[in-house]
């Protein structure tokens, strides 16, 4: 007993640290100490807590997450019509954070045990027929004509083919992409792949 008591007293300090922590105030430690994230997956990450996870559990006690808790969270969002891809998103990001404590000990019991993840199913990708696509090259204003020439011809996205300016025009026959258009976060944005050229 006393040779398990100098391991088992920091654990119990631990756990009783982070569990009165808000789940603001150890999310904000959590990302301190994440050496691996990119600038574009921060975005990511605070943009889904701002939206997400900060409204529905900021101020609560990290001591008191299970999964019922986490099981309540996807609920409500399949209740408020979000889209699949941000609740399966908000749902990693949440498990990552909620895992990380449970590893410290904070839980006895994973908190994602026996919940039901959201399911995102991506709707296979239609490319239109050389007539559809000649039909939206004539469709529209100037500045909609461009974006279709951008994405049909140098692959770009919808978000990427917004922010293009002529800054990034590299050389006579390469554009270079670092930027897109995210309505959730700025008017534009780095792209989250990193630079590209084309």
């Amino acid at each position: 007993m006393r040779k398990n008591e100098p391991q088992s007293r920091p654990k119990a300090e631990r756990v009783q640290k982070c569990g009165a922590m808000q789940f603001g105030d150890y999310v904000a430690e959590w990302k301190a100490g994440r050496r691996d994230l990119g600038a574009a997956l921060v975005r990511q990450i605070d943009s889904l807590l701002e939206h997400r996870l900060y409204p529905a559990f900021r101020s609560r006690r990290m001591g008191t997450f299970d999964h019922k808790v986490v099981d309540t969270f996807v609920q409500t969002m399949e209740r408020n019509g979000v889209g699949l891809a941000t609740q399966a998103n908000a749902f990693d990001k949440l498990k990552a954070i909620l895992l990380d404590a449970h590893r410290l000990g904070l839980y006895d019991e994973n908190p994602f045990a026996g919940v039901k993840p959201p399911q995102c199913n991506p709707k296979r990708a239609v490319i239109p027929s050389p007539a559809q696509l000649q039909a939206l090259r004539t469709a529209g204003d100037d500045a909609f004509r461009l974006v279709v020439d951008l994405m049909s011809g140098c692959g770009l996205r919808n978000g990427e083919a917004h922010a293009v300016n002529i800054n990034n025009i590299v050389a006579d026959d390469v554009y270079r992409v670092t930027k897109q258009v995210n309505r959730t976060t700025s008017p534009s944005r780095t792209s989250p792949n990193g630079p590209g050229s084309w």
